[in-house]
């Protein structure tokens, strides 16, 4: 059964934005809500419900917040994945995507990002969070060890299913994604091996009004609105429609 999601004929005045695998509110706050706030969109950032049904709760605010009006939905990642599989399942509720770092299609398999997870979950459930975050910091730019700390130690006793439940979640496939007719902005960061760009090219290529700006992580790490601008200038060049 074919679920072809229509674009809304009313700006949409509210953007759901979901966080990536293992992250949390605050960095999707503060790599959307300036942005969006500039074409008159206000960003509602849920945290995360640790756990098996992370995903779904995440799905259930998306639920929530369009009960009475389309939304713009979105995300980093994980949330990224969700938002798709979300508009797939809503088409009359979704007014517009915003996709940040989309890390896979279909099942992820050995996907860098779902791979991560994976060691991620393995790590925290052999030493505990602190010597699972020890193990990262010399892996990983300083600037994501330290939202990799804040948002990890949240997520308490739910980290290691958290991360399990973001590793195993099938994404949309390239022909599903291909069923969306609203404005998708997709962003990218070229320097990213956990979500490669090519996988954000596929992702752009498979809509059917969709534009995809890149930035580098680099950037991200000194101002995260880089990514979230990269959204959001991307779904304006697909056809989005600002409020202002």
């Amino acid at each position: 059964m074919t679920h072809s999601v229509a674009a809304s004929t009313k700006p949409a005045e509210l953007a759901v934005l979901l966080p990536g695998t293992g992250s949390d509110e605050v960095f999707v706050r503060s790599v959307f809500e300036v942005p969006l706030a500039a074409v008159g969109v206000r960003a509602l950032t849920p945290g995360p419900r640790p756990g098996p049904r992370l995903g779904e709760s995440y799905l259930d605010v998306l639920d929530e917040a369009a009960a009475d009006a389309p939304v713009l939905a979105g995300g980093i990642s994980f949330g990224a994945h969700l938002a798709a599989e979300w508009a797939l399942r809503n088409p009359d509720r979704c007014a517009g995507l915003l996709l940040a770092l989309p890390a896979w299609n279909g099942d992820p398999g050995d996907s860098p990002a779902a791979l991560a997870a994976r060691l991620g979950a393995d790590a925290v459930r052999a030493g505990g969070v602190e010597t699972a975050l020890a193990a990262l910091t010399g892996s990983v730019d300083p600037w994501l060890a330290a939202e990799l700390g804040r948002a990890w130690r949240g997520y308490g006793s739910g980290l290691a299913d958290s991360l399990l439940v973001a590793a195993g979640r099938r994404a949309p496939t390239v022909a599903e994604l291909s069923e969306i007719r609203v404005p998708v902005g997709v962003a990218g960061c070229v320097d990213d091996l956990v979500h490669p760009l090519a996988v954000a090219k596929l992702w752009a290529g498979a809509f059917a009004h969709a534009h995809l700006c890149t930035t580098r992580l680099d950037i991200v790490g000194a101002d995260p609105e880089a990514l979230g601008r990269a959204a959001v200038l991307a779904w304006l060049r697909a056809g989005g429609r600002p409020v202002i």
